[in-house]
């Protein structure tokens, strides 16, 4: 199967299996069933056979995973049996936390730069790193061979900053600026607007009743 074949939806699913499997892995679990895999993380026992069948086979029927054996299987399909270097563009409050974050969670992921433009950070240690101006972007790519940008500047600025890291290479890009970016081709970007979700979720309290909001008016 081919990566284009793939839907985001599935690779998220293969995400949260793994994520899961990670647990039971820890508490000591040497094999599971999509029914007890289900079960135990609320998840659909059709739904994760019919995705993982997009993969080949993965367990043995009436027997179930073997939970170590997937995991690695898991890891690899998504890319995460190797180290990937990435930086960081904005280190403001959220772009420090995603630093210390990837920096110390994360062996799949490696954060190689760090930059902003404020003057007073610039030059200041992070995570065993050195703030860089955002100038310097083309060189360090080239130097830390970094694949994944990750971009938590104002709105105002995105764009720019977008195209910046395209032009120096990085091809994956997550995005934490609240706007719409024009995308160049053959970028992966995903935009993750906190702002979004809470507005669907607002919406969902106001359209179906907010128990806290009727509890307040009966207290009334």
């Amino acid at each position: 199967m081919t990566a284009s074949a793939v839907s985001c939806l599935t690779l998220n699913r293969l995400s949260l299996y793994l994520r899961c499997l990670r647990a039971l892995q820890e508490r000591g679990t040497q094999r599971v069933s999509s029914m007890e895999l289900a079960r135990e993380f609320d998840l659909s026992a059709p739904q994760i056979r019919k995705d993982l069948a997009q993969f080949g086979e993965f367990g043995i029927r009436g027997v179930g995973y073997d939970v170590e054996q997937l995991v690695a299987r898991l890891r690899g399909l998504l890319g995460l049996d190797r180290p990937h270097n990435l930086i960081v563009v904005g280190l403001g409050h959220l772009g420090s936390a995603v630093a210390r974050h990837f920096a110390s969670n994360h062996r799949a992921f490696r954060v190689v730069g760090l930059f902003d433009n404020a003057p007073e950070k610039i030059g200041q240690p992070l995570e065993g790193l050195r703030v860089r101006p955002v100038d310097e972007l083309m060189e360090a790519v080239a130097e830390t061979e970094a694949e994944i940008g990750v971009l938590a500047v104002p709105a105002p600025v995105a764009q720019e900053v977008y195209d910046r890291l395209v032009e120096a290479g990085i091809a994956s890009i997550l995005n934490f600026a609240p706007v719409q970016l024009r995308q160049s081709p053959g970028v992966r970007c995903r935009t993750v607007d906190l702002r979004i979700y809470l507005e669907e979720l607002v919406y969902f309290l106001e359209a179906e009743g907010s128990p806290a909001g009727e509890a307040s008016g009966t207290a009334s």
